[in-house]
């Protein structure tokens, strides 16, 4: 590994975070809702899922009086 004199290495850090692209302000925000919107949208549909699963087995095995 070759060595790297550190005021070498801070000027390469900061020529490589000058080419990073952030996101504006609302992109972030559009991200985010979007986020929480497909984990609400996964929470019910595991719930469900969990719960036709469990109707099922205990019809299965003849626990639902």
């Amino acid at each position: 590994m070759a060595k790297t004199n550190p005021f070498t290495f801070i000027q390469q850090v900061r020529a490589e975070t000058a080419k990073v692209i952030w996101p504006t302000r609302r992109e972030t925000a559009v991200t985010t809702t979007m986020v929480f919107l497909m984990v609400l949208i996964a929470s019910i549909f595991f719930l469900l899922a969990d719960q036709l699963m469990g109707w099922g087995v205990s019809l299965l095995l003849g626990l639902g009086n």
